[in-house]
């Protein structure tokens, strides 16, 4: 079952255009990798799909129901759920008031995000639920962000730039979080540096070259491409 949709997207930022004809489908339980250097169109389009660029032209569905006219809060009410790149954790909030603020309504059929269950996820956040959020590591936040994102009950969760800036240990710590994720049946956009690991943890893969689709396969194919030395400087 086909979960987002987005067709012939087109973006623009001022009187740059960004985006040119994007065609990507995620389907239930999904977890798909989004691929390309800096400055090749990534963000702005993650950034469609929430609703947060408002020069675009083309159609995005969730449920086979037209979203592109709908504010943020909308989408995030769909299971539409966005982690950013920066995190955007509240410095001033300690961690507990940070999840609460990520507070969303459950799905039917969906696994239950609660605190209890964030706190099992996450035993370090639980070792800080009083600290303030700019008293937390890099590491920490990125957790943060990715446990309120699941306050918010996910139906697609999407991930930009998932470990950037993080210890090797955080960052193997902060992919078994994704896959565990992933095995709760939550369909996944991940964007991050390290392609490998991407593609490792997806079904499918897409690459993006200056605002275009230019290769849209199976992880494993992308993998094996001899196109990723073009398109990812690999």
């Amino acid at each position: 079952m086909t979960l987002l949709r987005v067709q012939n997207l087109q973006a623009w930022y001022h009187t740059s255009h960004i985006l040119h004809g994007i065609d990507l489908e995620i389907k239930a339980s999904q977890c798909m990798g989004l691929l390309g250097r800096n400055g090749m169109g990534k963000t702005t389009l993650i950034r469609c799909i929430m609703g947060l660029v408002p020069k675009m032209s083309g159609s995005i569905t969730m449920d086979g129901e037209e979203i592109s006219s709908w504010d943020t809060f909308k989408r995030t009410r769909l299971g539409l759920v966005y982690v950013p790149e920066g995190r955007g954790i509240f410095p001033n909030l300690k961690v507990f008031e940070n999840l609460l603020v990520g507070v969303g309504h459950s799905h039917a059929t969906q696994v239950l995000w609660n605190i209890d269950k964030i706190w099992d996820l996450f035993p370090r956040l639980a070792e800080r639920r009083n600290h303030y959020g700019n008293l937390l590591s890099g590491g920490e936040q990125q957790m943060l962000a990715i446990a309120r994102a699941l306050m918010a009950h996910p139906r697609l969760l999407i991930l930009d730039e998932a470990t950037e800036g993080l210890a090797p240990l955080v960052v193997h710590e902060i992919w078994g979080i994704i896959e565990y994720i992933q095995q709760q049946g939550v369909s996944t956009l991940v964007v991050d540096r390290d392609w490998r690991r991407v593609l490792h943890h997806s079904h499918h893969g897409m690459v993006l070259q200056k605002g275009r689709l230019v290769l849209s396969d199976s992880a494993q194919q992308i993998l094996n491409s001899s196109q990723l030395t073009e398109y990812l400087g690999v």
